[in-house]
């Protein structure tokens, strides 16, 4: 049940990001005088295409185009970011799979220099083949990026197995034709993510017991 290659998300699945982005979106919401978000509600909320998560929690569009709106989100959010620790199990999770060769990358919606300066701050660079991160702020792309790194690695999306928070990260496994297994402890509660009828777990530390048939 191992994988050859281990696709993993990034916010919320390795980096533990919920909470900044919780308060940032809050700050934003304040500014304009539109109900805060808590925890609870912003994991029954957010989603991708991330413009339904901002229309979800009040924006208007005909007033504030997203673009605009996500750039405002985005800056404080990269500051906040780099304090931001790793998921639970997170470390252990990747130090495991690397011990039993398996290969791993992160594919993100972040953007790629966001990302590579965040997984360098964590110190995790030498676990990974590869850091896609998307060249704009508007969250798209994925599994295209995911397939080209697998095209050039010359590994077949039946050896690959995607590691996500949420239920676009069963959706870009789902269009690349990979398992996926998914962790609720991030951007997505455990019943959305359970909606789509894959694997899901409450945290990273049952991924190695889980890749070895124990769950």
């Amino acid at each position: 049940m191992l994988p050859e290659v281990c696709i993993w998300d990034w916010n919320g699945t390795l980096l533990d990001d919920a909470q900044v982005c919780v308060d940032v979106m809050n700050g934003m919401l304040e500014k304009r005088g539109l109900p805060r978000l808590d925890m609870g509600r912003y994991r029954e909320v957010f989603t991708f295409p991330v413009e339904e998560y901002y229309k979800a929690v009040g924006f208007d569009f005909a007033v504030e185009p997203f673009s605009l709106l996500a750039q405002e989100y985005i800056l404080p959010y990269n500051r906040a970011a780099l304090g931001c620790g790793l998921c639970p199990g997170a470390r252990q999770a990747l130090d495991w799979l690397r011990g039993q060769g398996v290969r791993q990358v992160v594919v993100s919606a972040s953007h790629q220099g966001a990302l590579e300066e965040q997984v360098e701050a964590l110190g995790i660079g030498e676990f990974f083949e590869a850091v896609l991160g998307v060249r704009d702020v508007l969250g798209a792309g994925k599994a295209g990026m995911a397939r080209g790194y697998l095209d050039s690695a010359g590994v077949s999306p039946g050896q690959a197995w995607c590691v996500g928070d949420t239920l676009h990260d069963y959706e870009v496994a789902q269009e690349m034709g990979c398992r996926c297994v998914l962790v609720a402890q991030g951007h997505q509660s455990v019943g959305r993510l359970r909606q789509a009828g894959g694997a899901v777990l409450r945290e990273l530390g049952e991924l190695p017991g889980f890749f070895m048939g124990k769950f």
